[in-house]
């Protein structure tokens, strides 16, 4: 290694990490992200030419690059140390590409930020892939023509300003077909009947009815319910059988990007985009004190559960010192890996077992450690051996009424001694034998309805896009950060529920560019990026197969497409002419339809006063970077603000400011 090197990164956190790693043989400086890309103002695409891309200088990124040219020229190595996918390699080639020709460039690439994969990946650097780079550039076209071209058609019907995304559409129309699936659905009453029962030895359980002779047991009203009722208390109950039987509860696989998010939303409540910020502050480095800065997990964009040997023989150490033999299997445990998954790439995992929480807990603020902290336990667990559970069930008879009980009692912790099983059945059931009598000490008859599927939250959206094969490991954070912010879709009580606006958008979509919003389709895209990353299509392949059925929807719509007018019964206080519905940046809002005419335009009312004292104004919708809110029409002069309108609970309006706020 030269001491005459200049290494690049994406990060000053990075760049810190890895200057206390390489000690001062290396000069290493951050690009902060993507230095190049299309330009901003135009398609940026030559179609005709097989899609070729014009790249451009990032506004406010020349200094940057103009330090990186400055410093290549005086070194005899520049390392290109971006992070290890498709954009880290994009973004390395586009440095490469604007660097001297002279200059000797290499690719380091690794999956945590310790002394040892460091070290590695210097003494065997390679050239940059361009598979990788051409799936990115693909990506990014593909991205480019949607959004380019969707745009202007999306304010020509509805309000400039909007805007389309390839996958981010895709995602938009999930969430308003079940928002539609809730709307549509009609609730059917049913009941059930539990009953309290007492053992030979007074000891209770319940049970809950199943069957009416040899029937499924269907009571769809209160009259039928309490009829059951006064018969079932007529009857003596007995044990009629009685199954005992050990059940086993694998550990669970650990971290990939999509289970860490979901799992971070369930257990910590952190949004998405939360999750992807404090992962990355815990790869880039975290200073621990005397080892100073220390990447605490691996590189947190993965869809794979693929463990590093050594990271297995020094995970089964622990587990046998710690918790004995046990809880350790004989042969590590392997997880199925998806068949997309990067073969370079490991599962989310601590970079160092000695690193337990409770070591760095000090150095850590309180969401890196709650999140370290699941990392941690689901990895060391990931590798424990199963828990084991003793499950009794019980069939019960009373003349022609049968009931069901089920007991579950944990007889070997197993993995669940570190990482909590959320959502067990822990009902346990008192001694029982068969033909034993038993004793009915109470009928609780309950009333229930059917209900829809719940709206998506974040985690579910990120499973559902998963299964879908929509988006990969580093899309999820953007795409429900950018239908957020577009205001398609607003957070309430944790789930995500378009907005009236997102709806008229995946409406129109959906009407004109049936294959841009087609799952399926979305999903072979997907693959066909994959086949061009392993080297097996060619980027112009895959363009052309999505431009061609694209295009004659772009002629279609261009040729159909007609503004919608959404009149109200309001009169413009300055013309006279009726106002109509508009939608902009903040939000939606009254117009003048005179307008440019007249440019009259105010906010809608909620029909809400304010609450201040003496104010006399009413409450309207506003729009800040930290998400919706409500506010009085006499701002200035009134200033009262509330997230939630005064007739509403705190619960109906519950928006999730972190992720709100977050931008990617």
């Amino acid at each position: 290694m030269d001491k005459s090197a200049l290494v690049i990164v994406e990060s000053p956190t990075k760049a810190k990490t890895l200057t206390k790693i390489l000690g001062d043989k290396f000069e290493i400086i951050p690009s902060m992200g993507h230095l190049i890309d299309l330009p901003k103002t135009s398609l940026g695409v030559d179609i005709e030419a097989g899609f070729v891309p014009e790249y451009v200088l990032i506004s406010g990124r020349s200094k940057i690059l103009t330090q990186i040219k400055k410093l290549a020229k005086e070194k005899k190595l520049v390392y290109l140390a971006t992070d290890p996918d498709r954009e880290g390699e994009a973004i390395g080639w586009h440095i490469k590409e604007n660097l001297p020709k002279t200059a000797t460039i290499k690719r380091v690439e690794f999956h945590e930020i310790t002394p040892s994969a460091i070290n590695q990946a210097f003494k065997e650097p390679r050239e940059i892939d361009m598979d990788m780079v051409n799936a990115q550039q693909a990506r990014r076209i593909l991205d480019r023509l949607v959004g380019y071209f969707l745009s202007p058609l999306l304010w020509k019907k509805i309000a400039r300003g909007l805007s389309a995304g390839r996958v981010q559409s895709v995602a938009l129309r999930l969430i308003t077909e079940r928002e539609r699936e809730i709307e549509a659905f009609k609730p059917q009453e049913y009941w059930d009947i539990e009953a309290e029962m007492l053992n030979k030895n007074g000891e209770s359980f319940n049970a809950k009815l199943e069957k009416i002779g040899d029937k499924k047991a269907e009571i769809k009203n209160q009259a039928e319910a309490e009829s059951l009722a006064e018969e079932i208390k007529k009857e003596t109950p007995f044990v009629s059988a009685i199954v005992q039987k050990e059940q086993r509860r694998y550990p669970f696989a650990p971290f990939t990007t999509s289970t860490l998010q979901q799992e971070a939303f369930n257990k910590l409540r952190f949004s998405v985009a939360k999750t992807m910020r404090v992962a990355q502050s815990l790869y880039e480095g975290i200073d621990i004190g005397t080892e100073g800065p220390v990447g605490l997990i691996t590189y947190m964009r993965t869809d794979s559960t693929k463990v590093a040997k050594e990271a297995i023989t020094s995970v089964r150490a622990h587990i046998k010192k710690a918790f004995g033999k046990e809880y350790l299997p004989d042969e590590p445990n392997v997880y199925k890996v998806k068949k997309s998954a990067q073969e370079a790439h490991e599962a989310i995992r601590p970079t160092a077992i000695e690193h337990a929480p409770e070591t760095v807990a000090s150095f850590l603020d309180e969401d890196q450690n709650k999140l370290y902290g699941l990392i941690y336990k689901r990895f060391i667990s990931s590798q424990m051996t199963p828990s084991i559970f003793k499950v009794v069930s019980a069939d019960i008879h009373a003349g022609k009424f049968q009931f069901g009980a089920t007991g579950r009692t944990l007889i070997f912790d197993g993995f669940s001694r570190i990482y909590e099983i959320t959502g067990e059945d822990k009902n346990k059931l008192p001694p029982l034998e068969k033909n034993e009598a038993l004793k009915l000490s109470k009928l609780i008859p309950g009333q229930h309805f059917t209900k829809p599927k719940p709206r998506y939250s974040e985690s579910s959206l990120v499973k559902a896009l998963e299964e879908e094969g929509i988006g990969r490991p580093s899309t999820y954070a953007p795409i429900i950060y950018t239908i957020v912010m577009r205001d398609y879709v607003r957070r309430l009580k944790g789930y995500l529920k378009p907005t009236e606006l997102g709806f008229k958008v995946c409406d129109l979509l959906l009407e004109y560019f049936p294959k841009v919003m087609d799952i399926k389709f979305t999903a072979h895209m997907e693959e066909e990026l994959d086949e061009i990353e392993e080297g097996k299509m060619k980027t112009n392949q895959i363009l052309q197969e999505f431009y061609t059925p694209f295009k004659e929807s772009l002629e279609y719509a261009q040729a159909n497409i007609k503004k919608e007018v959404i009149t109200t019964d309001e009169i413009c206080d300055k013309c006279g002419k009726p106002m109509i519905i508009k939608w902009g940046r903040k939000g939606k809002f009254l117009s003048c339809s005179d307008y440019p005419t007249c440019k009259n335009a105010k906010s809608i009312s909620t029909g809400v006063t304010c609450p201040e004292p003496g104010c006399g104004g009413y409450l309207i919708e506003r729009r800040s970077k930290r998400g919706f809110f409500f506010g009085c029409s006499n701002f200035p002069k009134c200033r009262f603000t509330s997230r939630k309108l005064p007739t509403e609970s705190s619960e109906e309006t519950k928006e999730d400011d972190e992720s709100s706020s977050v931008s990617e």
